[in-house]
């Protein structure tokens, strides 16, 4: 299991950005996806999380997330993806994608619970 994040960078507040997860060595609609944060001296948090297709799950989303940010994936390339808008300097972080195999609990379990593959992580940086 792989998983490569992409899209990062730096953004002035109020823009936007969309990181890509490209994962292998397995199918995400098989597996609960999310995307994680962790900002300068802070702990990790969940940002947002998908359910396998089994699951049929609602998306879980941060209250910090929620109105802004869009989870979604792509079958075709086997990645998952944050479409984030309207950044503020608090979105500064670096951006981890994690997955979970089966049991297909739901999105927000495994958002709370923890994932069992991790990324490397993206570094996303917002100016004021």
């Amino acid at each position: 299991v792989q998983l490569v994040e992409s899209g990062g960078g730096l953004v002035q507040t109020g823009g936007s950005l969309r990181l890509s997860c490209t994962a292998s060595g397995f199918i995400v609609d098989d597996y609960a996806i999310g995307w994680f944060r962790q900002a300068p001296g802070k702990e990790r948090e969940a940002v947002s999380c998908i359910g396998s297709t089994v699951s049929r799950s609602t998306p879980y989303y941060a209250a910090s997330a929620r109105g802004r940010f869009t989870i979604s994936s792509d079958n075709a390339k086997n990645a998952v993806y944050l479409q984030m808008n309207n950044l503020g300097p608090e979105d500064t972080g670096v951006y981890y994608c994690a997955a979970a195999p089966p049991p297909n609990f739901s999105a927000t379990y495994f958002c709370r619970s923890g994932m069992d593959y991790w990324g490397k992580g993206t570094l996303v940086t917002v100016s004021s």
